[in-house]
């Protein structure tokens, strides 16, 4: 297929772009930056500088273009979000960016659409210990700060399942990505910047990125349209877990511990992550219906090889 790709100088899209040429795929990676571009255009995808959030110039840029596909992998996240406030970009991007992308489908003839979503979309807070499946509620407002976020998410999702007749809208519902930054969390951990939370937290979802990128491929290739995917390797695991090992693997001092209240004090978006949302996700429909595994099925097994290669994100813009 010829596979649009926004985002593919970002987090997940460094290592989407070579996947989906390996796989055979044309790509045409959206970007912002002149510099960007060039790495692209060296990959071997062809480049569109464009600023999604800018509908008509994102239509210019890709007047005369084809393709079969388009990939949203947006967001506007270069570290970890420490406020609230700080997910308001990606929120944009995931309203009106999804929006400005559908219209760019159209006008490309492309009949697939792909849209990241995540894991955290199911709450920020304890569900349970049974895994969650892609027919468990979802992003449903509770009253608190992270509505926002909530609403994005269901924004960009519904955006997709909801398309126009003649466009196969796929969602993609990713764990926390892990392994492909690993040098910017040891780095950090170093300057013994990257606390974790004492006592009893709850889990998370993972994914390695290069798994991120195998289930993207997969999707893009098997997926059924309409259809919600988990991606999500076979080990839940708390943020201290996560970065411990990252330490010990990274070869760096162990994280700072700190009292919960204390961290979501000073980081209050992250601090709920860390220290609040306890969740276990099923991965079986990606399994089945895109005849995908995850390669590293848990994070200690997906840290192994030590420190990643890849330098820092650029977010997902």
């Amino acid at each position: 297929m010829k596979v649009l790709l926004a985002g593919a100088s970002g987090t997940l899209g460094r290592f989407l772009v070579p996947q989906l040429i390996a796989a055979g795929h044309d790509v045409i990676g959206v970007t912002r930056g002149a510099r960007a571009a060039d790495r692209l255009t060296r990959a071997g995808a062809t480049a569109v500088v464009a600023d999604v959030l800018d509908r008509g110039a994102l239509l210019t840029a890709v007047d005369g273009l084809t393709a079969d596909a388009v990939v949203h992998e947006l967001t506007a996240l270069t570290k970890a979000p420490a406020r609230y406030g700080d997910m308001e970009p990606t929120n944009r991007l995931r309203v009106e960016g999804t929006r400005n992308l559908l219209d760019a489908a159209r006008r490309l003839g492309a009949t697939r659409f792909l849209t990241h979503s995540m894991f955290l979309g199911y709450g920020f807070r304890d569900l349970g210990r049974e895994p969650l499946t892609e027919d468990a509620p979802f992003a449903v407002p509770t009253g608190a700060r992270t509505d926002p976020v909530l609403a994005a998410l269901k924004s960009t999702e519904d955006q997709v399942r909801g398309a126009a007749p003649g466009i196969e809208g796929i969602v993609l519902r990713y764990g926390l990505f892990y392994g492909g930054d690993t040098d910017v969390f040891a780095a950090l951990l170093r300057k013994r910047r990257l606390p974790v939370p004492s006592g009893r937290s709850g889990t998370l979802a993972l994914i390695h990125h290069r798994d991120a990128a195998s289930a993207t491929v997969a999707a893009l290739e098997r997926g059924v349209a309409g259809r919600a995917y988990n991606v999500v390797d076979d080990t839940p695991a708390t943020w201290r877990e996560l970065m411990d090992e990252i330490a010990r693997t990274s070869r760096t001092p162990k994280p700072l511990v700190l009292p919960a209240g204390l961290i979501r004090l000073a980081a209050p978006y992250i601090g709920e992550v860390m220290t609040r949302v306890d969740v276990r996700i099923s991965n079986e429909r990606a399994r089945t219906e895109l005849g995908w595994t995850p390669r590293h099925p848990g994070y200690r097994d997906g840290l192994a090889g030590g420190v990643a290669t890849g330098g820092r994100a650029d977010g997902q813009r």
